[in-house]
């Protein structure tokens, strides 16, 4: 597409910012700091913790749901989607399918599960399900993922944007991290939601722009796709089983739908977002919210895809980008260039998608350090100011370890593969313990702490495997050079270099196959991680349980398993429902549960405390009169709470002390 003589294909040559861009760029960094400013001072007098990690649970649904949708929709997704259907095509568009599973999961299962529980993080149910040793393997896990994510979110488009722009590679990473870092310090779980509700707009009018001037450019998204179509990067049919197959429908749909119900089902950010509305009604109404945010966020991205190749159909800048991860940014400054301050939204939208995943992924694990393992072992006695005050001094720290592991991905080859590889190997392992815990009764701490380790070293074993033989699990199409005006290149050639993709990246296999021990394994493609992961945790888990003397069904507090056929099949008939029961009686709990609910939604001292972000103290949150018994509820208590009676919490902790004890003898 040669139609202007400024493109870089006709002058070999990239455009760069202008002072408009620069401003446009750092105005966005400068507003959200100015709104954690904002909540920091709004809510000056509640420093409880409670306030700072679920916002007092008093958040609306609309921005909760807008934070849900940017969160897991990284730079590396914005960067990463249109080079996508460059490279390949437009068969990983699929996910849409698996995020409405996902999301219908979650809305209706996970999120349900763990409100009725009252629970600040989701590993404090592994302690009530399992053990202590459980719950820390589970928080050391989501941290170490969580950081990892962390590093190459921060490095990754800086190295993109840096080299086709003038913005410094660490300049970008500190500058981002210190942004990110103060104003979830800041404001908290506010600040974040707040701001990935601006940061969303961002985000969907850079890529409208994005989109706009492409189709313009291409003479029109109609022809920018009949173009794609004639050179094969449209393609919606591959039905293939084949496991190696780097994205067929089974594979996105099914692979991809375990992948993004672990994070909304299950992830600390996602999951906390969700408690932070008032009721599970609302959290539910968030979730479905958020649904057409995300579709219509990768679907802008794939489109993009689309015209970004049609632009380039004739001549891939080969020699004008070292990788292929550059070609957004460099597509964004030939199309848009001429138009003042409109790449630097651009730019703004991409680091937008960093400052999303990385504000929500830090206020997680801020929460899961004190709520799972400073609190509970170490300061069990600390005040709450104190303890909101220590939460903000661990985002700081964990701000900090973040933007120096971006320096060591930084050293290394090959950085968006081992990244991604490195956050799939933990992903599966990890929600392979919620899936044995909530569905399986006979499962004991035993048994998941091994299946979770199994898991672990397995899953280790095919992501760096891979890795390390390059292998490769699928061939890159070949691109055309023909149309270059710059350079005198009239040959084809096939691009060897690497694309980014959420949630992983492709492999280019240079060893021998045959010389490789275990190839077939290696070859599983990077979409079943998570179901695989996932499910070894649950067959050794299971396996070790029964060996170890599982847990019998009627010794368990029923709100620690979830009915799932009750909740997905309601209108079955009893005789189908009873057995899948497993003997557990949920009814009469969950009635229970909304019974108590009910008076503590009617209770006015208990909706001003929680809408301050105080703690209810038992004087303010009972009810009492003719015809209502006295319902007390210490909220910030993770066993004292709505969901369970006080003769109650002493089962359950003495269940929780007998599986630590079970624990420690067999290890």
């Amino acid at each position: 597409m040669g139609g202007s003589e400024d493109y870089s294909i006709n002058t070999g040559k990239i455009r760069t910012f202008g002072v408009v861009d620069y401003v446009m760029f750092s105005l966005v960094l400068l507003l959200s700091a100015v709104i954690g400013m904002y909540f920091a001072y709004k809510d000056r007098k509640q420093v409880t913790t409670n306030a700072f990690m679920l916002a007092g649970k008093s958040m609306h649904v609309i921005p909760v749901a807008m934070s849900l949708a940017v969160t897991f929709m990284s730079a590396l997704t914005l960067l990463g989607n249109p080079v996508e259907v460059y490279n390949f095509n437009t068969m990983f568009w699929w996910l849409a399918l698996s995020m409405l599973i996902a999301v219908a999961a979650s809305a209706h299962v996970f999120a349900p599960f763990f409100f009725r529980l009252r629970v600040t993080t989701v590993f404090e149910y592994l302690q009530m399900r399992f053990n202590t040793p459980v719950r820390i393997l589970g928080s050391i896990i989501i941290i170490l993922q969580t950081l990892v994510y962390f590093s190459f979110i921060l490095y990754a488009p800086s190295l993109a944007l840096s080299s086709v722009t003038s913005v410094s590679l660490w300049g970008s990473v500190v500058g981002i991290g210190l942004v990110v870092t103060f104003y979830t310090t800041l404001g908290g779980m506010k600040a974040v939601v707040w701001t990935d509700t601006f940061q969303s707009v961002i985000i969907i009018a850079g890529l409208l722009a994005v989109l706009i001037q492409g189709s313009i450019v291409t003479g029109g998204f109609a022809h920018a796709w009949k173009i794609a179509d004639e050179r094969d990067r449209i393609k919606f049919d591959d039905f293939s089983f084949d496991p190696s197959t780097r994205h067929s429908v089974w594979s996105v749909v099914v692979g991809m739908g375990f992948f993004w119900m672990s994070l909304y089902g299950v992830n600390q950010a996602q999951v906390q977002r969700c408690i932070s509305c008032s009721s599970i009604k609302k959290a539910q109404w968030a979730l479905w919210l958020n649904l057409p945010g995300i579709v219509i966020i990768a679907s802008l991205s794939f489109m993009i895809g689309v015209v970004m190749f049609a632009f380039y159909a004739d001549c891939h800048p080969i020699g004008i980008i070292a990788k292929t991860d550059q070609l957004l940014p460099l597509f964004v400054m030939d199309i848009l260039a001429d138009y003042e301050g409109v790449p630097g939204i651009f730019v703004a939208c991409v680091f937008s998608g960093s400052l999303s995943s990385l504000s929500s992924g830090l206020n997680a694990i801020s929460a899961v350090t004190i709520k799972d393992l400073i609190v509970p072992y170490c300061c069990p006695k600390l005040s709450d100011f104190k303890t909101t005050l220590l939460t903000k001094l661990i985002v700081v720290v964990y701000g900090g370890l973040g933007m120096a592991l971006a320096y060591v991905v930084g050293l290394l080859g090959r950085v968006l593969q081992a990244s991604f590889s490195a956050y799939a190997i933990l992903n599966g392992p990890m929600f392979g313990l919620f899936l044995l815990g909530m569905f399986f009764p006979w499962a004991n701490s035993f048994g998941a702490f091994v299946g979770c380790m199994t898991s672990l070293v397995i899953m280790a074993w095919i992501g760096i495997g891979a890795f390390w033989h390059n292998v490769s699990t699928a061939s890159l199409s070949a691109v055309v050079t023909t149309g270059c005006t710059w350079n005198n290149i009239t040959t084809n050639v096939t691009t060897t270099t690497t694309t980014t993709t959420s949630p992983t990246t492709i492999f280019i296999a240079t060893d021998d196959p045959t010389d490789i021990p275990a190839y077939p394994i290696y070859t599983l493609s990077y979409v079943y991680y998570t179901i695989t992961g996932a499910t070894v945790v649950v067959i050794v888990g299971l396996i070790f349980s029964f060996i170890s003397g599982h847990t019998k069904p009627s010794s368990l507090d029923p709100r620690l398993i979830c009915p799932l056929l009750d909740t997905v099949f309601p209108c079955l008939p009893e005789c189908v429902l009873k057995p899948f029961r497993c003997g557990i009686d949920h009814k009469d709990k969950y009635v229970k549960y909304e019974k108590a609910m009910k008076e503590l939604e009617d209770d006015i001292a208990y909706q001003i405390k929680v809408t301050n972000g105080e703690p209810v103290s038992p004087s303010t949150s009972s009810i009492s009169g003719p015809t209502t018994s006295s319902v007390s509820v210490p909220y910030d208590n993770v066993y004292e709470n709505a969901a369970f009676d006080k003769d109650e919490f002493t089962s359950v902790e003495k269940a929780s002390s007998v599986n630590d004890d079970e624990y420690n003898t067999r290890m």
